[in-house]
């Protein structure tokens, strides 16, 4: 953990935990992504959200941001915060919580993944519904008997198989059969 210490980390360390500012009782649903944008500035501490004061939105956001809007007919927003959802019990995790700035997966061997895992475990135990796109995610999968799994939302993968697929009225119908109200995906 040194290396928090001695070079710049995506997102910044005050928000490494942001994620967990979620009443834990409320989690509805998690949202898993792979690592923090490494970009400057860009990082916040949710899987796949940015700053509010961001103005160029990262490539996967915007891919996710179309098929939330085809999917559930929600007006693509003005910024790419993502903390709106936290309010609605939905945990945006990343698999590794920091990278490098500059550099994507810089911290893959730290051991974010032992924490990542427990976190999972005990979420799949409370029935919360999994988002789960790409591989690094869906080495959760174990643990969720409520999942959505997907190619990642990456402009690399998302004409794989990401456009179309409906996540979140996948998620709403999880919930609803199971006695559970649907999510309100608006940001």
């Amino acid at each position: 953990m040194q290396l928090l210490v001695d070079q710049e980390c995506a997102p910044p360390k005050e928000a490494i935990f942001a994620a967990f500012q979620v009443d834990c009782a409320s989690i509805r649903c998690v949202i898993v992504g792979q690592d923090p944008y490494p970009t400057p500035g860009n990082a916040m501490g949710l899987a796949f959200s940015v700053n509010p004061h961001v103005s160029k939105i990262p490539p996967s956001l915007k891919n996710i941001f179309a098929e939330l809007e085809s999917d559930q007919g929600v007006s693509i927003p003005a910024t790419g915060d993502l903390s709106p959802w936290m309010n609605s019990g939905v945990l945006l995790l990343n698999r590794v919580l920091t990278t490098r700035v500059g550099e994507s997966n810089a911290h893959t061997r730290l051991g974010w993944q032992k924490i990542t895992d427990h976190i999972a475990r005990e979420l799949g135990k409370r029935n919360v519904v999994a988002i789960l796109w790409g591989q690094q995610a869906q080495e959760l999968s174990e643990f969720f008997p409520l999942r959505v799994e997907g190619v990642h939302p990456s402009p690399l993968s998302a004409y794989r198989g990401f456009f179309g697929s409906r996540p979140f009225s996948q998620v709403n119908e999880l919930l609803t059969s199971t006695g559970r109200a649907p999510i309100d995906w608006s940001l």
